[in-house]
């Protein structure tokens, strides 16, 4: 399959080092993720994969392609693992005459644990309580029959009981030998859960014991090289040193003609200058909204100049996009070792269309001819559904935080209209983040360590095989029988690298976020006002009422006549001599007030 190339329209590249989205730190972390993360792996595959159908959001800062292909990657390694562990299960129980089949309780109990508590980082008492309860209860009746059977092993039982069927052994003593009256002379439940050691010969035999060590002992090497597949793929492939090669990872790689398709289909997407939007989530892939405003100002003609110049939406943006290009400028005293990350900000032009109407996903206009022709059209108009952007993006702590403001202007009736609606991108989950640290922890553990580790999952492992084969079954069933292949375009639904940011980021990070976008904001406003005073019209009462909805946007009266004031207490001082007082409280750090 051939695939097309849609470079972004023109704009002055930001200058220094600028790392491509396939090798950023934020898709190695994303990518790593998948191998922790099940409900993330599946939840990518499920709107990238699956939902083929579906636009994928744009993707500030990383590649989505590459995270679905270490997706896949992982799901397979995870089904295969699971499939065998299973197998274990399964063959063990005939293997052990039917010993390990009580250890299934405790496993499904522990399962049970995990389900009630849920995925929270704190949940509700009433989830906490009962699966401690269940956790705990499960964990000791697996440790009392896994001392039981050690006891057995080590000749704790009695010699006539290693053979099967034989007296004493495990079938006579749950009723399945020659007759039924055994069955009723078993003891009650308690007895069962909680067998008395003195008779223990008469329960188990002895190769009955050894066969389940053994199969626990494989159980327990299955899980410990599963996670040490994952420890080599995060010190390999995904290790800081060799992600940069894309042509080198194995994921990409991968077999697959419905993968091939969509891996090229999203490269084509995901960072172009149009975007397909759905019509409740335009902003997907963006972030969160962050002090979204709009601003509306009457274009009245200054009385102090002879002539009003034609002011239309291109000629407010040329204004602004130079000056925003400045921030990308050091001090002039600081020389060239300044690595703030302003010095890569990035600005383009894109226009947002909605997804609904479209037959086929590829018929999407993302070949630049067609793009320039809604770029020309949609920048003069103030349309409901087609939207016009500036789009500013910030990229900080190794694209882990990505600050992008959208700002639209419009002319309509003699009235100008300002929208800016700035978006966070906030940092990668922790978990994720610590990969490199948990791979390093696991490889350089000793054999003891490692065994533990192995050990103390076994119990678990049974319930975890069968939900993951479930969940296998029940991708593979949606996506023969859901029809997706011929469904209508949709925009996108979710992002992935909104799924795996964190809930907040740390204060240094807050800081920056708020200076990406009060310098970026800044400028902006600085820009519409420049526009207007050079046109000819009032700056007054654009001023103020950024004052009031901005809360402190500072604008330096670079123009005559105009003033403009900022944070708490602010003074604003116009170039006639004369000043006013804003007394205004600065907004939060998080958009809220």
């Amino acid at each position: 399959m051939t695939t097309t190339s849609v470079p972004r329209q023109p704009q002055s590249a930001p200058p220094g080092p600028v790392t491509p989205p396939h090798a950023s730190e934020a898709t190695r972390l994303l990518c790593a993720g998948t191998y922790l993360d099940s409900g993330y792996r599946d939840r990518v595959i499920e709107q990238l994969h699956l939902n083929e159908q579906r636009i994928v959001a744009p993707s500030l800062g990383l590649d989505a392609a590459r995270v679905l292909a270490h997706a896949l990657r992982a799901r397979r390694q995870e089904l295969m693992w699971a499939g065998l562990i299973l197998g274990l299960w399964v063959i063990g129980v005939p293997l052990t005459g039917g010993l390990l089949f009580m250890f299934l309780g405790p496993s499904l109990l522990l399962a049970a644990a995990s389900w009630v508590r849920g995925k929270g980082a704190n949940p509700p008492l009433y989830r906490r309580l009962p699966a401690f309860v269940m956790r705990w209860w499960g964990r000791l009746l697996f440790a009392t029959f896994l001392v039981l059977a050690l006891v057995v092993a080590f000749g704790g039982g009695d010699d006539d009981s290693s053979s099967y069927g034989g007296s004493g052994s495990f079938g006579d003593s749950y009723g399945y030998g020659d007759g039924y009256g055994s069955y009723g002379d078993s003891s009650d439940v308690s007895d069962l859960l909680f067998p008395d050691i003195d008779g223990v010969g008469e329960l188990v035999g002895a190769l009955q014991a050894w066969l389940l060590i053994v199969v626990f002992a494989l159980i327990a090497l299955c899980v410990a090289a599963q996670r040490g597949q994952f420890a080599r793929a995060v010190t390999a492939e995904l290790s800081p040193q060799r992600f940069p090669d894309a042509a080198g990872d194995p994921a990409e790689r991968a077999e697959g003609q419905r993968f091939q398709r969509l891996k090229d289909r999203i490269r084509i997407e995901q960072h172009a200058p149009l975007v397909m939007y759905h019509e409740k989530r335009p902003f997907c892939g963006a972030g969160y909204a962050y002090e979204t405003w709009v601003l509306a100002v009457e274009l009245r003609p200054d009385e102090s100049k002879k002539e009003q110049l034609p002011l239309n939406n291109r000629a407010v943006l040329e204004k602004i996009r130079p000056l925003v290009e400045q921030l990308r400028l050091p001090s002039e005293f600081a020389g060239h070792t300044v690595r703030d990350r302003l010095r890569w900000l990035e600005i383009d032009e894109c226009v947002f269309l909605p997804a609904e109407g479209l037959r086929r996903r590829e018929e999407a206009p993302y070949h630049p001819e067609a793009f320039e022709d809604h770029r020309a059209r949609a920048v003069e108009e103030g349309a409901e559904k087609r939207r016009h952007f500036l789009r500013i993006r910030v990229g900080g702590w190794e694209e882990e935080l990505v600050v992008t403001v959208f700002v639209r202007v419009h002319t309509q009736g003699r009235m100008l209209m300002l929208e800016i609606a700035p978006h966070v991108l906030l940092p990668v989950r922790e978990d994720f983040k610590d990969a490199d640290r948990t791979a390093h922890t696991y490889r350089h553990n000793n054999a003891l360590g490692k065994a533990a580790w192995a050990v103390a999952r076994v119990p678990g492992s049974a319930a975890r095989s069968l939900v993951t084969l479930g969940r296998g079954v029940a991708y593979a069933w949606k996506l023969l029988t859901g029809g997706y292949a011929g469904a209508l375009p949709d925009g996108p639904a979710l992002s992935v690298r909104e799924l795996g940011s964190a809930d907040e980021g740390s204060l240094f990070q807050d800081m920056d976020a708020y200076r990406y976008l009060r310098s970026v904001q800044d400028r902006v406003a600085h820009g519409v006002l420049t526009a207007l005073a050079e046109s000819g019209y009032e700056t007054g009462e654009f001023v103020q009422k950024i004052v009031n909805i901005n809360n402190g946007v500072h604008v330096e009266g670079g123009v005559h006549g105009s003033t403009f004031a900022a944070g708490t207490h602010a003074t604003a001082f116009s170039a006639t001599g004369g000043a006013g007082t804003a007394s205004q409280k600065g907004a939060s750090g998080h958009g809220n007030g």
